[in-house]
């Protein structure tokens, strides 16, 4: 909202409504998890291309899916955020009723229960969410960005995620 506000051209693709548009044919497969994420990562190179700083929020759970994201744009265009929540809390907050529809077996292949997460291991920025509100994160994610002046680089220079 900060970016956009202060005159950026910004984009959010957001994991559950690209998954009712562009990827709705998708399941949640390890080979529809891979598709989705590539196609993600292309519409956002196309965006980032246009000039817009893309924001990509998915649960991104293989680290080679997320290495051929990056791999797409150019350098320094990609920012890695892991936003680390322990299962438990993300048992405990389901605010869609998932996680227990996943640990019952009603869902399968669901992150973190019958399918792996594999971790980042040299995200850009790490924000443990334990104990942190949304604003401070959103805050600290702000602070790196305008420490390092990407996000008027990336203006300048046309888009990234």
């Amino acid at each position: 909202k900060k970016l956009f506000a202060s005159g950026r051209h910004t984009y959010i693709l957001d994991g559950d409504n690209v998954r009712h548009g562009l990827n709705r044919d998708l399941g949640f497969t390890d080979a529809d998890r891979v598709e989705n994420i590539r196609r993600v990562a292309e519409v956002a190179k196309l965006m980032a291309d246009a000039g817009l700083i893309v924001i990509v929020s998915f649960i991104s759970p293989f680290s080679a899916e997320r290495r051929m994201a990056r791999e797409l744009m150019a350098e320094g265009e990609f920012v890695e955020v892991f936003v680390d929540t322990p299962f438990e809390e993300c048992a405990r907050r389901d605010p869609k009723g998932l996680y227990a529809r996943a640990l019952s077996g009603e869902i399968k292949n669901f992150t973190g229960v019958d399918s792996p997460y594999e971790a980042p291991e040299n995200p850009e920025i790490h924000l443990k969410t334990l104990g942190r509100s949304p604003q401070q994160m959103a805050e600290a994610l702000e602070h790196w960005l305008i420490e390092r002046d990407i996000a008027e680089e990336q203006y300048d220079n046309g888009g990234g995620i």
